[in-house]
């Protein structure tokens, strides 16, 4: 008896894991219950207090899983298997999805918040009139510098980069698009050219620059930066309110001749199936007090126009992260280019990193 009640007690232990294992395999992918959202999201993308208002309103729990990159995301939605509602592309993969077939489009008449939005960020190359894609924060690719080392306001331009007095003071972010793109906009190029010649330029253009790089890095630019361990870095313009919030020396400047303008973005994906969820929290960050807030707490810009208005004075009127009209007209969005392309820039950036 005593044999037999063990065997019964292993067999329910057994049964209870493999219950526990779908159900965590399945809370990964994205919940299939009534009342929720599963959104696919960047770490630490948005203010964890937006999340539990938006529960408190509306009654959905709010399901967040996270991925470090686009290539991942996109790699993740094309094995399916997912149930994700929302997830958020840069500008450049929301085309590439949707040539994949991976997106849903939205249905316009469900949205109560369109007109909140700057027409600025609206109607891009990579979605026409935003069929599948909301604006959800943008930002551009600049220059970081120390006043301590370097006289405020006198580094305003990719060319300044290349001078002496630079010589192994500077840091640049690890990304091929970016600083080959840095090189481009410098002598004049669009940021998304396909031409074999004009791209060996550019890496000639690199080449040059390397007495006067200190590292190529990725994350642990910000430390170098905010201890003071740098004079100059080239990083994008998030990473660069983190740095600025901790280091009262540091300044960011966008080059005015040009350079990258990214737009992350909502999207539904083709799995999606919670519609009224997905709607609802897409009119809920839509309005000016939910997307000013989420301004506040990520620290990037947000597209929001009415938003801004909520914005405290300093950061509304920054010029550094809402540069002017001028300056954003010269602000290049990267396209998806073809995977022959894209292997010429890795090419060409690793030869820059190797001759470095």
């Amino acid at each position: 008896m005593k044999r037999l009640l063990t065997i019964v007690a292993l067999l329910l232990g057994v049964c209870g894991l493999l219950a526990y294992t779908s159900h965590t395999l399945t809370t990964s992918s994205g919940s299939t219950g009534a009342k929720v959202l599963n959104l696919y999201n960047w770490g630490d993308y948005i203010d964890p207090q937006l999340l539990t208002k938006f529960q408190k309103e509306t009654g959905y729990h709010v399901n967040v899983e996270t991925f470090d990159s686009n290539e991942a995301m996109f790699t993740k939605l094309k094995q399916g298997g997912t149930h994700y509602d929302l997830t958020v592309p840069s500008d450049y993969m929301v085309s590439k999805l949707k040539q994949a077939h991976l997106l849903q489009p939205i249905d316009r008449s469900r949205l109560t918040g369109l007109t909140n939005y700057d027409p600025l960020f609206l109607n891009k190359s990579y979605d026409p009139g935003n069929t599948y894609s909301l604006p959800y924060f943008w930002g551009t690719l600049g220059i970081i510098y120390n006043d301590r080392f370097v006289k405020p306001g006198s580094l305003t331009h990719w060319s300044q980069l290349w001078s002496p007095k630079y010589r192994d003071q500077i840091m640049l972010i690890d990304s091929a698009r970016d600083i080959l793109g840095m090189a481009l906009a410098e002598q004049g190029h669009s940021m998304n050219t396909t031409n074999p010649a004009t791209l060996r330029a550019a890496t000639h253009k690199l080449n040059a620059l390397s007495p006067n790089v200190k590292a190529v890095v990725a994350d642990e630019i910000k430390m170098y930066m905010i201890q003071d361990e740098a004079a100059v870095a080239v990083d994008w313009s998030g990473e660069a309110a983190e740095m600025l919030s901790h280091n009262r020396h540091l300044h960011y400047v966008v080059p005015s001749e040009g350079s990258n303008l990214w737009i992350d973005n909502l999207v539904i994906p083709k799995s999606a199936q919670h519609y009224a969820a997905i709607y609802a929290f897409l009119n809920f960050m839509s309005r000016p007090e939910n997307a000013a807030q989420n301004a506040e707490y990520i620290g990037y810009a947000t597209p929001n126009r009415r938003a801004k208005t909520l914005l405290p004075k300093a950061i509304r009127n920054d010029r550094q992260f809402y540069p002017t009209r001028q300056t954003t007209r010269h602000l290049q969005i990267y396209r998806d280019l073809s995977p022959n392309v894209v292997q010429t820039y890795n090419d060409r950036y690793l030869e820059f990193k190797m001759h470095h």
